[in-house]
């Protein structure tokens, strides 16, 4: 099942706070989609991702400043 985050407008790091307070919350196989417009999300999300042991199913540049990023929960 997929699940929606909209931390757009959030400066760093709250887009990742959000993040793993969310994926704490989901079952294992569930996915986050995580739209969001801070630059350095773009580096500290897929990290945490794979610090954690999460697997990134998507990840796109929507425009200049919004990225989108799906992270499956292991």
């Amino acid at each position: 099942m997929q699940h929606k985050l909209e931390v757009l407008g959030m400066v760093c790091p709250f887009p990742l706070i959000e993040a793993k307070e969310k994926l704490e919350t989901l079952p294992s196989g569930d996915e986050l989609v995580i739209d969001f417009d801070c630059t350095q999300a773009t580096e500290s999300i897929p990290r945490w991702a794979a610090e954690a042991g999460h697997t990134i199913t998507n990840y796109e540049q929507l425009d200049d400043a919004s990225w989108t990023i799906t992270v499956k929960k292991k």
